[in-house]
């Protein structure tokens, strides 16, 4: 191969070549470069930067002044209606005054037709008191509001106040998620009971009858005819909507039922000058099908900024970010190309605003709520970002409490990308602190700073790359409990050891994702233990998505460091790894010598076949013991311990570039089980022209050196970060770890 793991100055080229994401000029910014399909390098040498600027909140329980609301809200977090007045559950969708003041719109008030009839649809004037770690209240002062209503007759179905003369409009009316202001002043606002779009004048008179949306109907529709089937799925209509010019674009929330892409989300065009949909529409594609659109907010003519997010909350969140999209440039699949502006769980908070009054409040700031719900430039540096709380059931911030309404300025700045010359590899993701091989776990360790992430594949019956440590699921899945795969429990013998459980490639991939992840290790890590059952099996596809629509902290491309699983079985059963993977790399634009992409195995015969397939790096994982099943399978008698000779090194230096060893083959235990001198291994792999990664660093006590060791309990937490000094100070040039964060604090 061309391009060896250990060239240093490749790989700072590579990152010195990430493309430049424009800040916004005015409040406008530049079309995405790239996206899906077009490949995860950067153009230029810098990236955005985002800083907490300031942070202003509404107390969740405030009422606003009104008739009691809420007799059949769910309670939730100690709070049970009716409340003696008008609950403000978060806001949906605001628009800026551009004089400190902001029109915040919450929805239907909680959540369905059936216990929102005492909610009145109202827009908010509040201005935020920002604390910005040097002044201000962070308080946010509810100044006035307009309340959304008939009173003209328009609608030709009953509402609540169907007969009183101001016809006031209910959250069991409608269902008011995102608001665009006109040029003449009056209110464009996208709701999801239709979904329809609904036209008010500026004091909130609805001003025509709504307009339909032209590809389907919620359950909730008032016009669902009886036996019609709904296309739109239940409180998924028009959650986001941007406007630009004559144009609104509003965005529907899920994927419609007759989708085959549970991952694609599609971008309306509708004339507000001839009140019609224009028979335009754009798709775009999540990171994972589960995920929402949740705002959007016009940067120029094709451009805007969606969030995209998850509908998990606190520790469990995912996905809360923002990306930039231009309509007018789509990848080879017809997908609109995305560009990441902020990932809302990792926002630097130097200034240290409201550190320690809830998860997320710290030396980063984090938004983990539910409903990530509002974007929009207040200035050309400055995003606002905000929420809907779901009173009273979302706790994010602190357990049993409900979260307050929340809004923050975040800074955007162009940094220069940087590169320490270590690579850390989060192992299965941040396995030390999610299940392993979740999307969770991965983004876990990219917010740890990671500069790789690592799956296993493994292939499924229908011949999809997923990701698992191995094959056999029964212990990384809930499949035990599920009666229906009862019979598919079976005893197999993979690369020579009879193993029973429940095998991957006995399911198809829709037969897996109705499975969940759990903790592989729960006693040992009984902390990840309440994750269990939150998270699918995420294909390669997505995981590679995710690297790409992802930046390191440094600002450099994610990576991904795939590791093929027990290729020599596979082959014997029809469903070979290698062609399947490439062409997913070749499909995410991954298929290139710079690409931030390293793939990996225990055996050797697939990674000489992967050298002919495609031009990325390749790495041969090392044991301490053992042979490659592959040379097993052929009666070839050559051992780990011969690869890691001289002349075994210079023979893999033929197919890949570097290699990834256990680390007692580089840096062997004494007697003790402390740390005995390094092996020569790290110096003659430099010598022919590899580079060096080790696995696994784990900061439990049974993983590390005794050396290392806090006390003889084997769950304890130990120095992990002295062990993996120990091992660069040899020379090492990069590591898999489960802890990423201690990882990173070791190199710097």
């Amino acid at each position: 191969m061309s391009t060896p793991m250990r060239n240093r100055a490749s790989r700072a080229v590579a990152a010195a070549a990430a493309a430049t994401l424009l800040l916004p000029a005015a409040v406008a910014v530049a079309g995405p470069q790239h996206g899906p399909g077009s490949g995860p390098e950067h153009r230029g040498g810098s990236h955005l930067a985002a800083t907490l600027a300031g942070r202003a909140t509404l107390s969740a329980d405030h009422l606003a002044d009104g008739p009691p609301s809420g007799a059949a809200a769910s309670p939730g977090n100690g709070r049970q209606g009716p409340w003696d007045g008008q609950v403000i559950p978060g806001f949906s969708a605001m628009i800026d005054n551009e004089d400190g003041t902001f029109w915040a719109q919450p929805d239907n008030g909680f959540g369905a037709k059936g216990n929102s009839a005492d909610f009145l649809l109202r827009n908010y004037l509040v201005r935020p008191q920002w604390d910005t770690g040097r002044k201000g209240s962070g308080d946010i002062e509810v100044l006035d509001h307009i309340e959304y209503n008939d009173r003209d007759d328009v609608l030709d179905f009953d509402i609540v106040h169907e007969d009183t003369d101001e016809r006031l409009l209910t959250g069991a009316d409608f269902d008011i998620e995102s608001v665009v202001r006109a040029k003449d002043g009056t209110l464009w606002v996208g709701e999801e009971f239709g979904p329809f779009l609904l036209h008010f004048d500026a004091d909130g008179t609805l001003l025509e009858a709504p307009f339909e949306f032209p590809d389907g109907k919620s359950p909730a529709n008032p016009y669902l005819a009886p036996g019609e089937q709904p296309n739109v799925g239940s409180s998924r209509g028009f959650e986001a909507m941007a406007g630009s010019g004559r144009y609104l674009y509003p965005v529907v929330e899920g994927a419609l039922a007759d989708d085959d892409d549970a991952r694609r989300r599609w971008i309306y065009q509708f004339d507000t000058r001839k009140g019609e949909y224009t028979g335009e529409r754009w798709a775009y594609q999540t990171d994972r099908e589960a995920n929402v659109i949740g705002d959007a907010f016009a940067t120029g003519r094709d451009s805007m900024l969606l969030i995209e997010r998850d509908d998990f909350e606190g520790d469990q969140s995912v996905t809360k970010r923002v990306y930039e999209i231009d309509l007018s440039r789509t990848d080879r699949d017809g997908y609109v190309r995305k560009e990441l502006v902020v990932d809302a769980l990792r926002i630097d908070n130097p200034r240290g605003i409201d550190a320690g009054e809830g998860y997320g409040l710290g030396d980063t700031f984090s938004l983990p709520v539910q409903s990530f719900e509002t974007v929009l430039f207040v200035d050309r540096d400055t995003l606002l970002i905000g929420n809907d709380n779901n009173y009273p059931g979302n706790d994010a911030r602190v357990t049993g409490t409900p979260d307050d309404t929340e809004m923050a300025l975040v800074d955007l700045k162009k940094k220069r990308v940087t590169d320490d010359g270590v690579t850390v590899v989060g192992h299965r993701g941040a396995s030390g602190y999610r299940p392993e091989h979740t999307l969770a776990a991965y983004e876990t360790a990219i917010n740890q700073c990671a500069d790789y992430i690592e799956p296993d594949v493994v292939s499924t019956k229908d011949g999809v790359l997923v990701a698992r440590h191995e094959n056999e699921i029964g212990g990384t899945t809930d499949v035990a409990t599920h009666p229906e795969f009862t019979d598919r429990r079976t005893t197999k013998t993979i690369d020579g050891t009879r193993i029973t459980g429940w095998f991957t490639e006995d399911f198809t991939l829709a037969e897996l994702r109705t499975l969940r992840a759990k903790e592989r290790l729960p006693q040992v890590r009984p902390q990840n233990t309440p994750f269990d059952g939150l998270y699918q099996i995420p294909t390669l596809d997505e995981v590679l998505d995710l690297a790409r629509n992802s930046r390191t902290c440094d600002g450099a491309p994610v990576g991904v460091y795939p590791e093929t699983k027990h290729p020599t079985y596979f082959d014997g059963v029809g469903l070979s790894l290698e062609e399947p993977l490439v062409r997913e790399l070749r499909l995410g634009g991954f298929d290139r010598a710079n690409a931030p992409v390293i793939v990996q195995s225990f055996e050797v015969s697939n990674l000489q076949d992967l050298d002919t397939m495609t031009d990325v790096r390749l790495g041969q994982l090392v044991s301490s013991s053992g042979a490659p099943y592959d040379l097993v399978a052929d009666g070839d008698p050559r051992t780990y311990a011969d690869l890691v000779t001289r002349r075994g090194l210079r023979e893999i230096a033929t197919y890949a570039d570097g290699i990834g060893a256990e680390k007692n083959v580089l840096i062997p235990r004494n007697a003790d089980g402390t740390l005995a001198a390094p092996s020569p291994v790290i110096d003659d792999a430099h010598d022919a022209g590899l580079e060096v990664h080790s696995w696994t660093f784990r900061r439990e006590n049974q993983f590390l050196a005794a050396d290392f060791r806090s006390s003889d309990d084997p769950n304890g937490i130990g120095d992990m970060v002295g062990e993996v000094q120990v091992f660069l100070e040899a020379g090492l040039d990069g590591f898999f770890t489960d802890n990423p964060d201690l990882g990173v604090a070791a190199v710097s």
